[in-house]
């Protein structure tokens, strides 16, 4: 299941993995609420938690996840997970450089840095 989360500075979108995450949690919560930030205009700050209540995500997730980056692919402007499965991790410092927005990823315990770094305004 995939939760929304909420109360995160403005231009942010964040959400948090419970469970296994399935393509559906995908097609009627995470995409939605993208394809709404995207309609805001402007580019997308993106907070994921895959904390302790994150089980594991089915190939169907996995796919939608990286269809969902590459679809929207100019329009990211941060993306901060926040994690501590060590195979997450790996991932994206792999393969995040395929995506042109700056990436970070932060253990649970720094969370809250996580949200205030996606947030912040550098301009």
């Amino acid at each position: 299941m995939i939760e929304t989360i909420e109360g995160l500075p403005e231009g942010v979108v964040g959400f948090e993995a419970v469970g296994e995450v399935s393509a559906e949690d995908y097609a009627n919560v995470l995409i939605p609420a993208v394809e709404a930030a995207l309609k805001e205009g402007g580019g997308i700050r993106f907070l994921y938690v895959l904390g302790e209540r994150f089980e594991g995500m089915s190939p169907g997730a996995m796919w939608e996840d990286t269809k969902l980056g590459f679809e929207h692919l100019r329009a990211w402007e941060r993306m901060a997970v926040v994690t501590d499965a060590e195979w997450i991790g790996h991932m994206i410092r792999a393969f995040g450089w395929t995506i042109p927005a700056e990436v970070r990823v932060f253990p649970v315990t720094e969370r809250a840095a996580a949200e205030a770094w996606v947030g912040a305004d550098d301009s």
